[in-house]
This record gives structure tokens, sequence and C-alpha cells, in this order.
């Protein structure tokens, strides 16, 4: 009876989420304790333009893992590699709840060295996660990769639970005396950046737990068998589903019911490890159609903008009009993250128009961040609860467009196969790598963008 449960399909779904909350936990955190820590390290307002810069950076480790599978097809074991930055993530975290505040001379400058060199390694890891952690969902079936990006999402969520628990943006400005303009005064947090740290660690160690038994419980199973499909396109895979809701008979993959029944695939080597390279080859030319192309830059696109160029701006978009602001923004916009995800799991777009045009909707908010992080530090409704409200709203629907798009393009790059999820943990990194690294001279070289002082008014 315990054999049965452990195998059961909702102990893999929980699983699958727990192994996937520790891709991009440790990025995530780093955002959500920004009001924090901006408030002690020396790089002040432009901490958030240096972090993503560094998470861009970070993409060297997947130009490693591409460049392998480009030169060894079928040789890379994507399990040690996991195993591996799962055991960085961990030591890196544990590293960080100690030493993040610590500084050091720079030229004449301080500069917090041991915080942005451990939050490299962890970007390191969040951005290999990302073409290691994908393709090890295609050894299940498809709705399995929903359940991936649920996980995703709660590497959002949970650090905002925590972040809520803490107590973040809580602030009062001292009145002015004989003149002199008042400062502001910081109430204490519920707990310390070094216990929030200590939180992700050990959340990292879950996520290495859950991915430690999915692979044990594929050891230990003799009865389901590697899947043995062959490849298809994106665009075969619609097509089977568009003539299953038609009549016309089960799409790709399911039953005359509608339910995916595709083989799990437990024991033996991963079906990277065992695809010869000649079906890699076959798969590659099935898959460059002009539909997969524009979803990969679709999903490049939206990256760019959630993973770089607005977290970039974001404390000038916010903070103008207030901590609180700052704080509501970066918490509520990273719960929509997972809500998003949930969503798709029920309701799940296909069509390029569609997903065209929610990319579009989720880029007239990023226009209007922009416009107000362009303006700070006055923007529009300055001092009006309207404006608070639209900010808080724009990034919470900003990112919950993008989060479901990216979950809609993930689902369907599943059904092109192996190489497809390849090709989108790829286009998600080069979308960010390009973002960020347009973003960081307008906001550390050039100073495009200027902040807000608080406790005085900066538009009089």
């Amino acid at each position: 009876m315990a054999g049965t449960w452990w195998h059961s399909s909702a102990v893999t779904h929980v699983l699958m989420a727990l192994f996937a909350m520790g891709s991009w936990i440790s990025v995530n955190s780093l955002w959500v304790e920004l009001p924090v820590i901006v408030k002690v390290l020396p790089e002040g307002w432009n901490l958030p333009a240096y972090l993503s810069v560094l998470i861009a950076l970070g993409n060297l480790g997947p130009i490693a893992v591409t460049v392998t599978h480009h030169c060894a097809p079928g040789r890379l074991n994507e399990r040690l590699v996991i195993h591996g930055i799962q055991a960085l993530a961990v030591a890196t975290s544990g590293a960080l709840a100690v030493f993040w505040s610590h500084t050091a001379s720079v030229g004449d400058r301080q500069h917090s060295l041991a915080f942005l060199l451990l939050s490299f390694l962890l970007a390191l890891v969040c951005c290999t996660s990302n073409v290691t952690f994908l393709p090890f969902t295609y050894s299940y079936p498809p709705q399995y990769i929903r359940t991936f990006f649920i996980g995703q999402g709660l590497s959002a969520l949970f650090p905002c639970v925590a972040a809520l628990a803490q107590g973040i943006g809580k602030m009062e400005c001292t009145e002015s005396v004989n003149g002199t303009a008042g400062h502001a005064v910081y109430q204490p947090e519920s707990f310390p950046a070094q216990s929030f740290f200590w939180f992700l660690c050990a959340m990292l160690c879950v996520s290495a737990l859950a991915f430690l038994a999915l692979v044990r419980r594929q050891e230990a199973s003799s009865s389901w068998q590697p899947r043995d499909e062959p490849v298809a396109a994106v665009d075969e895979a619609e097509a089977g589903s568009a003539a299953a809701s038609a009549g016309k008979g089960p799409g790709p993959g399911e039953t005359g019911d509608g339910e995916e029944t595709h083989p799990l695939h437990n024991g033996g080597p991963l079906v990277t490890d065992e695809r010869p390279a000649m079906e890699e080859q076959l798969a590659a030319h099935t898959f460059w159609t002009p539909r997969n192309v524009y979803l990969l830059a679709l999903l490049a696109v939206s990256n760019a903008l959630t993973n770089g160029v607005l977290p970039s701006v974001q404390s000038y978009s916010c903070l103008p009009y207030g901590t609180m602001t700052f704080h509501l923004s970066v918490v509520l916009g990273n719960i929509a993250n997972p809500l998003a995800c949930f969503v798709a799991m029920f309701v799940l777009f296909r069509s390029s128009t569609c997903l065209g045009v929610m990319s579009l909707a989720g880029g007239v908010f990023a226009a209007y961040l922009m416009a107000l992080a362009a303006l700070s530090p006055c923007p529009p409704l300055l001092g009006h609860p309207a404006g608070v409200g639209l900010v808080v709203t724009s990034w919470i629907v900003f990112t919950g467009l993008f989060s479901y798009l990216k979950v809609a393009i993930g689902t369907l790059l599943h059904e092109a196969g192996h190489s497809a999820l390849l090709w989108c943990g790829i286009s998600i990194q080069a979308g960010s790598l390009v973002g960020a690294l347009s973003m960081f001279p307008l906001v550390s070289v050039y100073h495009v963008f200027s902040s807000a002082r608080e406790c005085v008014d900066n538009c009089s």
C-alpha cells in the first residue's frame, strides 16, 4: 500500500513542484529582500541594476551546457549536473546568510563584494537550471511541465510570504527642526536579512531532496517504460489536438477522453542519454518551423522585460510613491506568478494570435512602468492613492500576463521534444541577458533615472 501511494501521480506532482521551486527561488529571494538590503549595502538604489547584470552573467552556465550538447550530443549527464548545481546553491545560500553585509574598498568606494559574488553564484545556478531542469521534465508526461511552472511560481511565492512575515517597508519621517528637512527612520523588521537567507537555504535543501526522490523513484520503478515516440513539431501537436476537439479523434498522447497518457519515463538513463544523434538531428529539422521560431522570439522578448529591463528600474518606478509601494509591488507581483501558472493548468491558450495579444497587453503595462521610472522622482499622481494603486496593479498584471505566456509557450514546446525544451531555456536566458545588459549602462553609467529623497518634497 505504501508503495502505491508513493508512486501515485499526486506525489509526482508535489515532488515536481518542489523540485522546480529551487530553480529560481534564489534570485526571487534576492529581489524580494531588496527593500531591506538596499538600506545597508553601499550600492543603494543602483543595486537592482547590479543584480540584473549578475543574473545576466549567470548565462555562462547555460552557454556551457549548450556547447556540450552541441559538441557531444547525448553525452551530458543532466542528473549529475542538476545534483551539482543544487549542492552549489545550498552552500552559496548558507554563505550568503553569514557574509551578505560584508563590504570591501574598491578604489575610493565601498562595495558589497561578498553579496555580489554570492549573488552571481546563485544567478549561475538559476540560469543553468533553465537548460537542465526543463529538459529533465521531458521524461514525464506533458501535464507535469505545467506543474513544473507552478513550482517555479512557488519560487516567487514562498519568499514573498517570508517577506510579509518579516514586515518590510515600515518607515516614519521625523519632523523638521529649525527649518532642516526631516529624515527617514525605518522600523526594525520582525527578523533580519540573515534569517531570511537561512530560510532560502532551507528551501533549496527541500528542492534538492525532492529531485533526489524523483530520481530514486525512477530508478526503483520497473513498471513504467521510457517514452519512445518520435519528436513532433509544435504545429503537428496542435493540429492533432485541434482534430481531437473537432471530433476527428484523439490528439497526440491523448485517449478518446482527452487525457494525456504518455507513459512516465522511469528507470534507466534519461531520454537525453539514450537518444541517438541521428534522431536529434531529425528533431532539429522538424522543430525549426516559422511558428516555433515565433514562440521562441516571443519567449525571449517577454523574459527580456520580466528578468532584465523592468527589474532594473523597479525601485525608480515605485519608491517615489513610498517604501510600502515598493514592497507591495515586489511581493504582490511575485504572488501573481504562481497564480497565473495555476490558471494555465486549466485554461491554456494555444493560438499564436492569443499569445501575441497577451504579450502586447503586457507590453502596455511595461511601457507605463518604464514611463514612471523615467519621470522619477516626480511621476504622475504622486501623493494620491490612485498613483499607488496604478503602479502596484501594473506590476501585478505585467508579471501575471508574462508568467502565463511562459507557461503556455513551455507547454507547446514540450510537445516538440527534448531539444525544444533546451531551446526554450536558451531563449529565456538570451532574452534575460539582452534585457539586463541594455539597462545597466542607462541606470549605473549614464544615470538616466533619478532617485527620490525620502521625507522631503522632491517636486517643489
